[in-house]
Parts: C-alpha cells; sequence; structure tokens
C-alpha cells in the first residue's frame, strides 16, 4: 500500500491521470478499474496469493499489528525511479521509522475507544445491580418482575397496586426489596357478621367463608351457616349469619329438658325441646330472645280471667265572689257530681299460683262536674236593733265556755251559742256554725234573738238580761 503511495509520487507528473503501479511495474487507470469487494486488492501482488485470487487484509483495530506487506519486501529498490534515488533513500528511512513505532502509533487512536468501553461496561454493571427480579403476588395470583424499586411501597406504586388500611402487605412496604424477594397482597373484604344474634361488621383477607371463619375464630362445627362454606368472598363482601351450637335447658311441666341448638329464638329452643306453648303460657325470657350457652328457661302455664271494676271521680269545687252576700256567707250555685271509672283487671294464675290483679284498662265512663259556690264579701254588720243592748258574752260564757268552736258531746250543737246546723243555715249561715267567725255567730245569735226571744237557750237565757 505504500508503495502505491510512492510511486503516485513519484509519477503524478507524468501521467496526467491517476495511475497506480502492478506488479509488473505497469501503471493502472484507477477510474476505470474494475470495482472491488471491500478488503479486497486489485492485483494478485503477493508471491503466495494463486492467480486470479484475492486476499483480505482487514483486521480489527484491537488485534496485533499485521506484519509489513510482503509486496514492499518484494520489490526491488531498483524498481524505484532512478531520478529519485535521494527521495528513495528518505522513503526507506520513513519506512523503517514507521514500522518501528507502528504498535504505539496504532494505539493512541484506541485510547478514546477503550475509555468509552470502559465507561459503559461500568454503567451496565451498575444497571444490572439495580435490577432485581420479584415475585408480586396480589389476591393469590403470582408474577415475576422486574424492578428497579429500592422498596417494597414504591414497588406497589410503580405497579398500580393501592392497599387500604384493611389490606396486608407481606413483608410491610417500608422493607428493602432484594433480588428474589417474594411479596403478598391480600386485599381486606367487609362481612356483615351476625354471630349469635350481635351483628357487627368485619374484614377479613379470606377468600372463602370457610377461610374468615378461622380468621375470626368462630367455631363452625356444628353451626348454622346462612351461606356455604365454600362461598366465594368478593371485594364487595358479603353478610353472613352464623349460629353456633348451644346447650339449652328447658323447665316445664315440673321436668328438666336440656337441648343442643342452633336455634334463633327461645320459642324455637322449647319447640325443640319437644314443650308446647298454648293459649297465654309464655316463658321466663322473651320468647323471641335469642337464646344463649347454658341458659334456663322455665316455661309458665298460664290460666286467668278478666274482672272489670267501677270507681267515682271526685268533682272539683270552684268558689266564686259575690258581693250581695255578707261576708262568711257561701251559696252553693251548682252542687258537684262525680264521675265513673271503669277499670279491666287481669286475673292470673302462674304454674298453679294465683298473681296479684294487674289493671290492663281504665275507661271514663262519666266525667265528673263541678261545684260552684259563691262566697260573700259584704261586711257583715254587728248591730240588730232590739239586741244589741244584751249580755251575749254571758250567754256564750254559759253555752260554751266562750270557745267559737266549742262542739256538745252529741255533735249536734255547736259554735258560741250553740246552734244546731239547721237553724244556723235559716239564719243565712252556711257550713257548720262551730267553723263561722265568733263575730258572725253573736250576729245570727241576735237575730235569732228578735225571732224567738231566749227560748232558743232555755238554760242560760236568763244571763242575757244580767
Amino acid at each position: 500500500m505504500s508503495n502505491v503511495h510512492h510511486l503516485w509520487d513519484a509519477q503524478y507528473a507524468h501521467h496526467p491521470e491517476p495511475l497506480a503501479h502492478g506488479a509488473d511495474d505497469t501503471y493502472v487507470d484507477v477510474h476505470n478499474a474494475q470495482t472491488l469487494a471491500y478488503g479486497v486488492d486489485a492485483a494478485p501482488w503477493h508471491q503466495d496469493t494463486p492467480p486470479g485470487g484475492y486476499e483480505d487484509t482487514y483486521r480489527p483495530a484491537y488485534e496485533a499489528p499485521r506484519p509489513p506487506a510482503p509486496a514492499e519486501a518484494a520489490l526491488p529498490e531498483a524498481a524505484l525511479p532512478r531520478q529519485a534515488d535521494g527521495r528513495a533513500a528518505r522513503r526507506r528511512r520513513t519506512r523503517e521509522s514507521e514500522r518501528s513505532d507502528s504498535p504505539m502509533r496504532r494505539l493512541l487512536p484506541l485510547l478514546p475507544q477503550a475509555l468509552v468501553v470502559a465507561f459503559l461496561a461500568g454503567g451496565t454493571t451498575a444497571f444490572v445491580a439495580e435490577d432485581k427480579a420479584v415475585e408480586l403476588t396480589v389476591d393469590g395470583k403470582p408474577r415475576t418482575l422486574h424492578t428497579f424499586a429500592d422498596d417494597v411501597g414504591e414497588l406497589l406504586a410503580q405497579e398500580g397496586v393501592p392497599v387500604g388500611p384493611h389490606d396486608v402487605v407481606a413483608p410491610a412496604p417500608g422493607t428493602a426489596l432484594d433480588n428474589g424477594d417474594e411479596i403478598a397482597v391480600r386485599y381486606g373484604r367487609p362481612v356483615r357478621l351476625t354471630l349469635d344474634g350481635r351483628r357487627r361488621e368485619v374484614w377479613t383477607t379470606a377468600h372463602t367463608v370457610e377461610g374468615a371463619l378461622r380468621e375470626f375464630g368462630v367455631r363452625a362445627e356444628g353451626a348454622y351457616l346462612s351461606l356455604s362454606r365454600s362461598q366465594r368472598i368478593g371485594r364487595e363482601g358479603l353478610a353472613l349469619d352464623v349460629r353456633t351450637e348451644r346447650a339449652v335447658t328447658v323447665m316445664a311441666d315440673g321436668r328438666a329438658r336440656t337441648v343442643r341448638t342452633n336455634a334463633a329464638t327461645v320459642r324455637e329452643a322449647v319447640e325443640e325441646a319437644g314443650i308446647t306453648l298454648r293459649g297465654q303460657d309464655t316463658t321466663s325470657v322473651a320468647p323471641g330472645s335469642f337464646p344463649r350457652d347454658g341458659q334456663t328457661i322455665t316455661v309458665l302455664r298460664i290460666t286467668g280471667a278478666k274482672e272489670v271494676r267501677e270507681e267515682a271521680i271526685p268533682f272539683l269545687v270552684r268558689r266564686t265572689e259575690d258581693a250581695t252576700l255578707f261576708r262568711g256567707t257561701e251559696v252553693v250555685a251548682r252542687a258537684g257530681q262525680p264521675g265513673l271509672l271503669r277499670i279491666t283487671y287481669s286475673l292470673r294464675t302462674v304454674n298453679g299460683v294465683r298473681q296479684r290483679p294487674r289493671r290492663v284498662r281504665t275507661e271514663i265512663v262519666r266525667e265528673p262536674r263541678t261545684q260552684v259556690v259563691k262566697v260573700g264579701t259584704k261586711p257583715l254588720p254587728t248591730s240588730v236593733r232590739g239586741a244589741d243592748h244584751l249580755d251575749w258574752q254571758a250567754l256564750a260564757a254559759c253555752e260554751s265556755g266562750g270557745r267559737p268552736d266549742a262542739v256538745d258531746p252529741s255533735g249536734t250543737y255547736g259554735g258560741l251559742y250553740q246552734f244546731d246546723t239547721h237553724t244556723w243555715h235559716r239564719l243565712g249561715g252556711t257550713g257548720r256554725p262551730q267553723d263561722a267567725p265568733a263575730s258572725e255567730q253573736t250576729f245570727r245569735a241576735k237575730k235569732l234573738y228578735t225571732r224567738r226571744g231566749t227560748t232558743p237557750w232555755p238554760h242560760c237565757g236568763p244571763q242575757l238580761q244580767n
């Protein structure tokens, strides 16, 4: 290759078109030469090359430097142009120098490429070190994936797997990730559980009713289940009624019977014990309540009847002032009338024992009528013509000892002057005389004197003349 360049330098002035030197010292027109494949020489110039053959002399830059071309060694020095002896010598020295330092010259262009390769190799190593192969199982569905996430939480965020407070992630979301780790996510499912009559809402990560019961610690052997144990639980959850087997003792008719039951009510448990409730029969606990384990239920045999009683309703008294009546005088303007109340009682005998009557119904047959009383407000006179000069104090002392509320032993006469009630009312008094003021009693006594003299007081009447 170098010979061609030197020959080009030597002969260019004598040839107007570019030429190449062949093995027989002939010149070739390079513009009209045959086009060959890359890495193939134009002529078989090597002594070991078969006639008409071609040699591929391409070598990668990082391989050992190739030896000098045989053609260069084969060309005799006399083949060089005669007029260029000095230049030929210089060219020989130049070729020797190139051969002596060619390894270093070839290495220098490769240094930047080696640095780039080393850099890419280091980056690839770091890239591979950050990549992790992990297995992610979401609700029982596993899949293997590659990730650059640092921890479990970052992995779930990258994979679009949301988790809530009722979901379970193992290991925890903050746990660092390593190659080969296994991560499991189990979603929570709401269960509206009614267990032995008590309703509550719980969460489970189980996929079936049976798995949920195991999580809740519910003893399912012999229990009543509203759903099959193999029933799958979707993300939306479900409602489940569970009644475990309980031992209940029923006392009836002097006998005790213990049964194991899944009954939902006390009534059902009693019926399972072979006992029938008739008529007013009931149980010691509410028949519709839930029977508890170890509970004792007593059957109450009830017989009874109803009894109706009538009671009076007292009437009210309304008093109104009347200025036409003297003070202390009361007149009944309208008499009151009591009402009538009808009460129904239940009379029961429980297991042969008579119970206290129980009021079951109250009915007003007749409303009471209010009594209206007029009360006098007119000042009472103290003077009665023809009687004011008499000694009324002496008469009072004789009749009652001077006591306005005195009553004789028979209860017929009362007050200062011992009026009987009939006479007192005829004189305009109201109520009982012993309840009236002393001044009113003296006034009525004077009126009685003007009508009948001392006759009403046959024993003490002479005291008036003293």
